[in-house]
């Protein structure tokens, strides 16, 4: 089975960074699209950032130049840099990945696997 173990999140300050973390089991790692989403407190999944099996990024348009998608195949390791947080990006952020190489979009639909999320809190 294909496991996702966010980590990383917490309580921060407005302006501050912080980084999440995914490490993936149960599947071949460095093959695969990965991706990371996001789901405030009544509102819906929204996509973040999506990194292909060859280190191709892609933003949601608005975070672009504040997030930093990355990924270590050595560790299967999937992170998320945030940079100048605002209170608007509190959130649950989830990890998830695609059994296909190159990623389809950022939409929900368009990834298979899914972890359990962290909670990221701006003040």
């Amino acid at each position: 089975d294909v496991q996702l173990v966010e980590s990383g999140g917490g309580s921060v300050q407005a302006g501050g960074p912080l980084r999440l973390s995914c490490v993936a089991s149960g599947y071949t790692y460095r093959r695969h699209c990965m991706g990371w989403f996001r789901q405030a407190p009544g509102q819906g999944r929204e996509g973040v950032a999506s990194i292909d099996f060859d280190g191709k990024t892609d933003y949601a348009g608005s975070l672009k130049g504040r997030f930093i998608i990355s990924k270590d195949n050595a560790k299967k390791t999937l992170y998320l840099q945030m940079n100048s947080l605002k209170p608007e990006d509190t959130a649950m952020y989830f990890c998830a990945a695609d059994g296909v190489r190159y990623c389809r979009g950022l939409s929900i639909s368009d990834f298979a696997y899914w972890g359990q999320g962290t909670q990221v809190t701006v003040s």
